[in-house]
C-alpha cells in the first residue's frame, strides 16, 4: 500500500516529526502551519496495526506519545492509497480506561469480526475515534446533516471490533457536518452528547481514514463496586479444604448478580519453602512467576479422588480454618500419583509444549528449584553444595540428575496456568476483572535470588517505619533491590514479572508503592525496623550535624544508651561512612530525652525536614526512573497502596502516571483529622473498609470503645453503639459506595457485616493478618461457603441494589 501519513503538531524552532514505523524512524515534512505529512510507499497491513509519531529536538531527544497508534486494515488490497489523518496522542484525562480492565472486561463486547480493511471498500472516508468509556449496554454512534444523515435525525451506530477503538465507513459525495454521541445500544436512544463545535467531514477524492479527532465527552465518571478476598480463603462445596483458583467462577457469578465489577486476591504465587504452616505467608513467595501447587482443582488436573480421598475432602472442608500442612501434603501426593500416569501422554501435546516454551525462562529455573529444595531439604541455596551458585551449567545438571522431579513441577505448573487462565477468561466474559496483587519484596531464598542474585541487595531487609501497624516498625526479611544493575538490561525481570502477572490479571495492587520511591533498609543483622534508613537517601555529613550542635564524630547521639541498641538519635548510612539518618521516632528515646531544650528543637526540625521535605525532588526523580518502565510493560490498571509516611511527591507521581490511589477511613491521608470522609474522597482512587492487615469493621469496632464513639461522632450524631450493629454496618458500606471513588472495593467479611443472619459469629475470627507478628498463621476462610452465598437470594438483591442505588454499575 501506498500511504500519505499526515498529523497536525506545533512544533518549536529546533523541533521536527518523524514517524515511527516498524522500528524506523522515518523524517516527515511541516507546511510551516503545524502539518506535517510523509509518502510511505510498501506498507503492509500488519505495519498500522502499531505505528506513532516522535518529536526530535535540537539536542537529540525525543518527545514520544502516550501510547502507539493503531489501525486494522488486514484485506486491504496491496495496490491501494490511503490517506491517514492522525492526531498526537497525549495522555487523556481518561488513561486508566485504556486498562485491559475495562477493555477487556468490563466495557468489552463481543467482536462481529469486522475490519477495517472490509469497511473500505463501503465509503470514501473512514472515521476512526478511540473511546473507552462506553458501557455493555451502550453504543458510539453518528449524527449528522445532509439528506443521508438524515439531518441529524438518523443514529448509526459506529463498528466496535477493535474497542476501545470504533471506526464508521461514510460515503461522503460532499463535506458534510457530524457529531458522535453515546446512545442505548439497543434503541439507538441518544444518551449523550459529545461537547465542541460540531465535525466536519471533508476529502480530497482518495479514500481517507481520519483519525484526528479526540472524543469531546470529557471524563465520564463510571464508578463499579468489588469484593477483596483471597483465593485461600474461599470455600466451595467442590473444594479440597482450601480455595482454589475454579472457586472464583462461582465468586464471579455472585458479583455479577449483585452488581459487581472486581474480585480483589492476595498473592497467588508459590510460597512452598518448608513444607509447613509457616509458608502460608503469601507475600514470601519462592517465584515471582510460579502459581502456588494448593489453588490446583485436582479432577481438573486428572485426579481421580478414591473414597478415601473424597473422605479426608469431605473433613478438611469442614475445618473453620485452612489446615495448610494437611491441604498441601496431600494434594501433592495425589498429584504425584497422577504425573505418574498421565505425564508422558500430556507432554507430548502441543498445549503443554507451547506453555513450556513459552514459560522456558522462569520454569526450568523454578522447577530446579522445587526439586533441589525438596532433595536437600531446606530452600536455602547456599546449603546446596555444587547447586548452591546458579549458572547455565548447574541448571542444565540439576534438569538431568532430578528430571522426574523437574517434569513433575513444571506439570503442576501448567494446570495451575491453564486453570488460573481459564477462570480470566470467564471473569471477562461476564464483566467481572481480577485485581490482582504485586508483593513490594522477594524472598532471600527464593528462586529469583538464586538465579539474579546480583539484582537484589542481599546484605539488607526491606521492611516498613513504625506507623498504626506496628510502633516498632517492620522488618519483612526481604532482601532490597538493586535498581541501579536493574536498570542496566531496562528492568527486564520487572517487565516479564508484570507481563506473566497480566496474564491471570487486569488490574493489580502495587504493595508498598513507596518502595519504588524509597524503601525502608534495615541492616541484615538488626532485628528491629526502628534502626532502618530509606534507601535511597539524602543523610547528612558528620560535619553538617556538628554544625547543628550534634557530635556524632565523638559517638555522641549515635551510641546506644541505657534503653539499647535502638537508643540513639542518628544512624550511620551502611554504604557512605560518615554520613547519619536520624533515627525515625527518635523522640521516643532517652537519648533525646537527655538533650538540652534547644537540641530537642533542633532535632525536630532536622527530623521533620528529613523524612517529610528534603527528598521529594530527589525521591519523585527515583520513582519516574523505575514505575513508567513497569507500567507500560502491560495493559494492567494500575492501583498504589499509599499508606503509611507519604512523602509529598507521591500523590504527583501517581496523578501523572493515572495510578489510582487507597483511601481507607481510619488511615486517612491528612493528618488534621482522624478519620477520612468518604464524600471527599478523589476520584481516580480504591476505596475500602479494611484491608487484609487490619480487623474487618466489627472486629476493629470492638478494638478501643473511645476511638469506635469519635467515629461515630465524626461521621453520625448520637451515642454509639456498644457493637457494630448490622444497620451501621450497612451505613458504613453505603458511605463508601456513595464516594466519588471508581472503584469502591470492600472486604467479604464486611460486605456480609450488613445481614445479622449471615454474617460471622466471632467477629475476631474474621482478621486475616496481623503485621505486628512477623509468623502469622494466614489461614481465614469464609464460614459460609460459596454455593450457600448465591442462594440468598434476598441478600444479594440487597446488596445490587446499594450498588445500583449508589450510582455503580
Amino acid at each position: 500500500m501506498v500511504v500519505n501519513f499526515s498529523i497536525e503538531y506545533k512544533t518549536v524552532w529546533g523541533e521536527s516529526l518523524v514517524l515511527m514505523l516498524s522500528g524506523k524512524e522515518i523524517p516527515m515534512k511541516g507546511n510551516g502551519n503545524g502539518r506535517w505529512t510523509v509518502k510511505v510507499s510498501g506498507v503492509k497491513a500488519e505495519q498500522l496495526e502499531e505505528y506513532g509519531y516522535r518529536v526530535v529536538r535540537a539536542d537529540g531527544s525525543r518527545r514520544r506519545e502516550w501510547k502507539h497508534h493503531s489501525l486494522h486494515v488486514a484485506g486491504t488490497s496491496a495496490s491501494a492509497s490511503l490517506t491517514v489523518r492522525d492526531r498526537w496522542m497525549d495522555q487523556p484525562v481518561d488513561a486508566p480506561f485504556y486498562a485491559s480492565a475495562f477493555t477487556d472486561g468490563i466495557f468489552s463486547r463481543k467482536s462481529d469480526e469486522e475490519i477495517l480493511g472490509s469497511l473500505i471498500s463501503k465509503g470514501t472516508a473512514l472515521i476512526v475515534v478511540d473511546m473507552p468509556v462506553v458501557a455493555r449496554d451502550e453504543t458510539l454512534a453518528l449524527v449528522g446533516n445532509g439528506k443521508f444523515m438524515d439531518n441529524w435525525n438518523k443514529v448509526l451506530p459506529l463498528d466496535s471490533s477493535n474497542f476501545p477503538q470504533w471506526t464508521i465507513a461514510v460515503d461522503a459525495k460532499e463535506p458534510f457536518e457530524y457529531k458522535l454521541v453515546i446512545a442505548d445500544a439497543n434503541t439507538l436512544e441518544i444518551k449523550q452528547w459529545e461537547g465542541g463545535e460540531n465535525r466536519v467531514l471533508r476529502t480530497d477524492g482518495k479514500f481517507t481514514i481520519i483519525a484526528d479527532g479526540a472524543h469531546r465527552f470529557g471524563l465520564r465518571r463510571w464508578r463499579g463496586a468489588g469484593t477483596a478476598i483471597p483465593v485461600f480463603s474461599l470455600r466451595s462445596e467442590d473444594d479440597f479444604g482450601v480455595g482454589e483458583f475454579y472457586d472464583l467462577k462461582k465468586m464471579i457469578d455472585w458479583a455479577v448478580i449483585t452488581r459487581q465489577s472486581v474480585l480483589q486476591l492476595l498473592p497467588i504465587n508459590d510460597t512452598t519453602m518448608t513444607g509447613t504452616w509457616t509458608d502460608s505467608y503469601p507475600y514470601n513467595a519462592n517465584s515471582t512467576f510460579a502459581l502456588h501447587p494448593q489453588f490446583i482443582n485436582l479432577q481438573a488436573a486428572g485426579v481421580k479422588l478414591s473414597p478415601a480421598a473424597k473422605k479426608l475432602q469431605k473433613e478438611l472442608n469442614s475445618l473453620k480454618q485452612v489446615d495448610y500442612e494437611r491441604v498441601n501434603t496431600e494434594k501433592l501426593k495425589m498429584l504425584r500419583a497422577a504425573f505418574k500416569k498421565d505425564f508422558a501422554k500430556l507432554s507430548d501435546t502441543v498445549a503443554y509444549r507451547s506453555f513450556y516454551i513459552n514459560n522456558l525462562s522462569w520454569l526450568r529455573p523454578y522447577a530446579a528449584f522445587c526439586a533441589l529444595r525438596d532433595a536437600f531439604g531446606t530452600a536455602e541455596f547456599a546449603k546446596w553444595g555444587e547447586y548452591s551458585v546458579y549458572s547455565d551449567e548447574v541448571l542444565q545438571k540439576c534438569c538431568e540428575v532430578y528430571a522426574v522431579d523437574v517434569n513433575f513441577w513444571c506439570y503442576v505448573q501448567y494446570h495451575l496456568d491453564s486453570q488460573m487462565k481459564e477462570v480470566r477468561a470467564y471473569a471477562c466474559e461476564k464483566g467481572v476483572v481480577l485485581k490482582g496483587d504485586l508483593p513490594i519484596g522477594i524472598s532471600r531464598t527464593s528462586v529469583d535470588a538464586w538465579q539474579y542474585p546480583h539484582l537484589f541487595n542481599m546484605d539488607s531487609c526491606a521492611g516498613a517505619p513504625p506507623d498504626a501497624f506496628s510502633a516498632d516498625g517492620q522488618n519483612w526479611g526481604f532482601p532490597t533491590y538493586n535498581w541501579d544493575e536493574m536498570s542496566k538490561d531496562g528492568y527486564a525481570w520487572w517487565k516479564a514479572r508484570m507481563q506473566k502477572m497480566s496474564e491471570y490479571f487486569d488490574l493489580f495492587r502495587i504493595d508498598h508503592i513507596l518502595g519504588f520511591f524509597r524503601i525502608w533498609e534495615i541492616p541484615l543483622a538488626q532485628k528491629s525496623g526502628l534502626l532502618g534508613h530509606f534507601s535511597p537517601a539524602l543523610p547528612y555529613p558528620t560535619d553538617e550535624l556538628m554544625f547543628m550542635g550534634f557530635d556524632v564524630a565523638a559517638g555522641e547521639c549515635v551510641t546506644p544508651g541505657p534503653d539499647g541498641p535502638t537508643d540513639v538519635l542518628f544512624v550511620e548510612d551502611p554504604v557512605m561512612k560518615g554520613y547519619w539518618h536520624p533515627r525515625i521516632s527518635a523522640q521516643n528515646t532517652s537519648t533525646y530525652r537527655n538533650l538540652d531544650g534547644h537540641r530537642q528543637r533542633a532535632f525536630n526540625r532536622l527530623h521533620d525536614d528529613f523524612f517529610y521535605r528534603r527528598h521529594n525532588a530527589f525521591w519523585r526523580d527515583s520513582a519516574m526512573r523505575k514505575l513508567p518502565s513497569l507500567l507500560h510493560a502491560t495493559q494492567m490498571l494500575a492501583c498504589g497502596e499509599d499508606l503509611g509516611m507519604i512523602p509529598d511527591c507521591v500523590a504527583s507521581v501517581m496523578d501523572e502516571l493515572k495510578i489510582l490511589s487507597l483511601e481507607i477511613q481510619r488511615m486517612p491521608k491528612s493528618t488534621k483529622v482522624e478519620f477520612g470522609t468518604p464524600a471527599h474522597y478523589p476520584y481516580f482512587c480504591v476505596c475500602t473498609t479494611s484491608t487484609h492487615d487490619m480487623n474487618p469493621v466489627r472486629a476493629w469496632w470492638e478494638e478501643d470503645r473511645a476511638v469506635s464513639q469519635r467515629f461515630y461522632n465524626t461521621m453520625y450524631p448520637g451515642q454509639a453503639p456498644y457493637f457494630c450493629e448490622p444497620w451501621l454496618c450497612e451505613r458504613i458500606v453505603d458511605d463508601h459506595l456513595k464516594s466519588p471513588a471508581m472503584l469502591t472495593i470492600l472486604p467479604l467479611q464486611d460486605w456480609l457485616s450488613i445481614d445479622g443472619s449471615l454474617r460471622c459469629e466471632d467477629p475476631a475470627s474474621e482478621r486475616i493478618n496481623v503485621p505486628a507478628i512477623s509468623r502469622h498463621y494466614w489461614r481465614y476462610r469464609m464460614h459460609i461457603n460459596i454455593e450457600g452465598l448465591l442462594a440468598q437470594k434476598g441478600y444479594n438483591a440487597k446488596i445490587a441494589e446499594m450498588v445500583t442505588n449508589s450510582g455503580r454499575k
